[in-house]
């Protein structure tokens, strides 16, 4: 390309980075690193009374966090700061002012009320999409200023063109066009200053020279809007693509609402879950690579990535895909990394103390490296490590099958026999004391590991059994084994 590729990503600090806006992050990212150029983060913080505490901060950390570094933003500065859009409001101004001078906008003194009804009015005639009338449209600039000087409170409106068709080529769904009598004149200013969203953006995009933009769906309907702010002054606008929904697995538009799917960004990052596989996995969420494969790195994505190959379909937030790509990049890491990973939720869950002696520490090491092929993520192993904290074991239908069998009480009461001569509890001689109650009673296979599975652990399935048996302990074990010999 021979323009330098700038593009942004521009959340409102409303709330938390969703998962949503992890995605249009990361692509206009990949889209600026695959073409040498820049990545911007701007804050559009003018809905003030919707904006939380620490949503900003929770914007830039989680998108670090994910690995998704950018050049210009609020942190960092840049050569066309300031980043927030409250910063700029004398740009907004000053160029407002120039609309009205040039008759592309004009003072709109309809108050809240009048709009309502209007809106209420054209509702109760069937009108699908009521839009505003223009009834300041050709006010006078004598009647305009006998409103100012009775100090009546107004918005700045565009003033759509008639008869205008909107065409542009978006980079992901083709030629788009819209009319401009379906665009009722249009708020660029309210009365409190603030300019709205589709104003703004024009500006911003402008000044900070802004070649691409990618987006979602959502935004797709702003685009007329936008353009006519562009056209109205005289600017190029940048190419823009707008990406399909993210749905869930019922195929219904993903919502903040749906507590089926965890929604957002540090969610994620509390459960224990890999950055470099959400960033993977969000790198697949609407754009898709040649070959089968699945598992990419961020400078594999950089090579590969091609707008050309984003999707036009809605893409699924696959709840199962993800824990499976999570559980794979936790299988690569070290197990020290592993330990770092789970430990503090076994601390949070209060299964260990926060200060660790050296033989705990140890004790649970072992314990997390049994489950470190299994684990899916760091969170998880408070769920898998149960049978280690339990006091009161509780049998399943399952367990229940295999403690019925008429083998079980033979081999339960040489297994306990054994145990007690075990001087050593270790894995191996935990093993040749297994070995020994298969030459004693002869059963051999299911009908001896199942029976001292089910009895030690309250589990049919898990891992190697006499790691297992050897991290629950002695005292621990033989009590259990005890215990199910008197029911």
């Amino acid at each position: 390309m021979t323009q330098e590729v700038r593009v942004r990503y521009a959340p409102s600090p409303t709330g938390n980075l969703h998962i949503g806006g992890a995605r249009t992050a990361l692509f206009n990212y990949l889209f600026a690193r695959h073409h040498g150029g820049k990545f911007i983060v701007r804050i559009e913080d003018t809905d003030i009374e919707r904006n939380i505490e620490g949503g900003e901060l929770s914007q830039l950390e989680n998108l670090k966090w994910l690995g998704i570094d950018y050049d210009e933003s609020v942190d960092i500065g840049g050569p066309y700061a300031p980043y927030r859009q409250m910063e700029r409001l004398d740009i907004y101004k000053k160029h407002a002012d120039e609309m009205l001078e040039k008759g592309h906008a004009y003072k709109c003194f309809c108050t809240s009320e009048e709009l309502e009804a209007e809106r209420e009015a054209q509702k109760a005639k069937g009108v699908a999409a009521p839009m505003y009338k223009g009834t300041c449209r050709h006010l006078s600039k004598e009647e305009v200023a006998s409103k100012e000087d009775a100090g009546m409170s107004y918005n700045i409106r565009m003033r759509v063109p008639a008869d205008v068709t909107y065409t542009f080529e978006d980079l992901v769904r083709g030629t788009v066009s819209f009319e401009s009598k379906d665009v009722g004149d249009w708020v660029l200013v309210k009365t409190n200053g603030i300019p709205t969203y589709n104003y703004a953006v024009v500006l911003d995009d402008y000044f900070m020279k802004i070649s691409h933009v990618f987006r979602g769906e959502e935004h797709l309907s702003n685009t007329p809007k936008q353009m006519m702010v562009f056209q109205a002054f005289g600017w190029e606008a940048p190419k823009y693509g707008h990406m399909t929904l993210i749905i869930n697995e019922n195929r219904k538009k993903l919502s903040k609402r749906d507590e089926s799917i965890i929604q957002f960004v540090a969610q994620y990052k509390d459960l224990g879950y890999i950055p470099e596989a959400m960033f993977n996995f969000f790198g697949l969420l609407g754009w898709s690579p040649e070959g089968e494969e699945e598992i990419f790195s961020k400078e594999d994505f950089i090579r590969l990535f091609d707008v050309n190959r984003l999707s036009k379909s809605p893409s699924m937030f696959d709840k199962t895909k993800l824990t499976w790509m999570n559980n794979q990049y936790v299988k690569q890491l070290s197990l020290d990394e592993v330990v770092e990973l789970a430990l503090p939720h076994l601390q949070q869950a209060g299964r260990l103390p926060q200060n660790l002696s050296s033989e705990e520490k140890l004790w649970a090491t072992d314990v997390i490296a049994l489950y470190h092929e299994q684990m899916s993520f760091g969170a998880e192993i408070t769920e898998l490590t149960d049978l280690f904290f339990k006091e009161e074991l509780t049998y399943d239908e399952e367990a229940m099958v295999v403690l019925n069998g008429e083998q079980v009480p033979e081999v339960m009461a040489a297994f306990k026999t054994q145990l007690e001569q075990v001087e050593t509890f270790e894995p191996d001689a935990i093993k040749a004391a297994i070995k020994a109650v298969q030459k004693e009673t002869g059963h051999k296979g299911k009908n001896l590991f199942m029976p001292i599975r089910v009895v030690t652990t309250g589990q049919t399935h898990g891992p190697e059994l006499p790691n297992s048996i050897a991290l629950i302990g002695k005292e621990k074990v033989l009590a259990r084994v005890e215990k199910f010999a008197k029911q």
